[in-house]
């Protein structure tokens, strides 16, 4: 009511508006053909890997070229992005989630000028600015976190990977020879940013030792009870520690086979880093997904339990996913995406195939019932 009062009015929210704070309202970012059909579409089509065709019941039609994207941007490259925009899409694009941009015109007669611009923008070295692909029964960009770039917690890079990754996968990229759409995510730790549980492929960085503790500044930079509370799988106590000084300091001991190298204590105190160059790596993760087609989502499963960082290609990784995209591209029946396949065949087999070794430190030993009572599904259960 106070807003009400102060002269806001709910119906017109944008109306006298004279700051600019906050987002703006996201109709007013709408090209005219997707603003003049809203709601009215009646289906969707892929022309081509990276085109897509979407047609209203008015008959308007809006054509999407998507190109492969990064989830950090230089300002030179989005004032390129915003140049072809204003020159083929009357000064609209957008976002995909996944880090892709769209670019999108209202006549087929506007795609081939778009494509070809596109695909003439290289870098200095050769390589493709806007590589146009990434629908269908393929390989879509790489959803990630942060990595080294600015995450207090990482146990791994993000970009590095990520475009190591991509390079071997490139060609899945821009082509849709797969069984189905197979998506592959990063995150840079056991926090999973990155939505790394439910991928096809997931990469994810892994700690293997506890933090370390500072004790001297430990009380002076933290607050105890918040680094305490933190803790998961409460491996965290108050302690008090006596200094090689002799004197006597407030801090917390930690119950190492407890830990699961979360960092968790770290976001909430300083004092408790926990990044070692060798304990630190990444852990590769299959068969996961959202969708309910065919089979109910599915949670990603360990395959490859520790690799270590070998920055700046980390060839041990992308040769363990360039494997397993291979022999699922030949082996999966049309439609199954990669768990569904693993499922099928039975995960001995699917090791075998994607010649992978099985260790202990694989073994699901997880049996919480709500793994198993949950609703996860909106498919019937009998």
């Amino acid at each position: 009511m106070a807003f009400i009062s102060s002269g806001y009015n709910p119906d017109k929210p944008m109306e006298n508006r004279i700051t600019d704070i906050g987002p703006r309202k996201y109709d007013e970012f709408y090209p005219e053909v997707i603003k003049n059909n809203k709601g009215k579409w009646k289906y969707h089509d892929i022309l081509e890997p990276g085109v897509l065709v979407h047609v209203s019941e008015t008959g308007d039609k809006v054509f999407t070229v998507r190109v492969g994207g990064a989830r950090l941007m230089s300002v030179s490259h989005i004032r390129e992005l915003c140049e072809i925009a204003d020159k083929h899409c009357d000064g609209y694009l957008r976002f995909t989630t996944r880090n892709n941009i769209e670019f999108m015109v209202d006549s087929q007669d506007k795609v081939k000028p778009l494509k070809d611009d596109l695909a003439g923008r290289k870098f200095d070295g050769g390589s493709f600015k806007f590589p146009i692909g990434g629908t269908g029964a393929g390989v879509t960009n790489i959803v990630h976190t942060q990595g080294w770039i600015h995450c207090h917690t990482p146990a791994t890079d993000a970009s590095g990977p990520v475009k190591a990754t991509m390079d071997v996968l490139f060609d899945d990229f821009q082509d849709m020879r797969l069984p189905a759409q197979l998506r592959v995510s990063l995150a840079c730790c056991l926090n999973m940013c990155g939505a790394v549980h439910c991928s096809d492929i997931a990469i994810l960085g892994y700690h293997r030792k506890p933090p370390i503790l500072d004790h001297e500044y430990l009380d002076k930079m933290c607050e105890i009870p918040l680094a305490i509370a933190a803790c998961p799988t409460a491996a965290i106590k108050p302690s008090k520690v006596e200094l090689p000084s002799g004197d006597t300091v407030k801090s917390v001991a930690v119950k190492n086979e407890r830990c699961m190298f979360c960092g968790n204590c770290y976001t909430m105190c300083p004092s408790m880093p926990l990044s070692d160059d060798v304990g630190d790596g990444i852990v590769l993760m299959v068969g996961g997904k959202v969708s309910n087609r065919i089979s109910m989502p599915k949670f990603s499963k360990v395959v490859v339990a520790f690799i270590p960082n070998e920055p700046p290609r980390w060839p041990k990784t992308t040769d363990a996913i360039k494997k397993i995209v291979e022999v699922y591209s030949q082996n999966a029946n049309k439609y199954e995406r990669v768990g569904e396949w693993a499922e099928r065949i039975g995960w001995e087999r699917f090791f075998d195939l994607c010649e992978l070794d099985f260790t202990h430190h694989l073994i699901d030993d997880f049996r919480d019932p709500a793994y198993y009572t949950w609703r996860q599904s909106t498919q019937f259960k009998f």
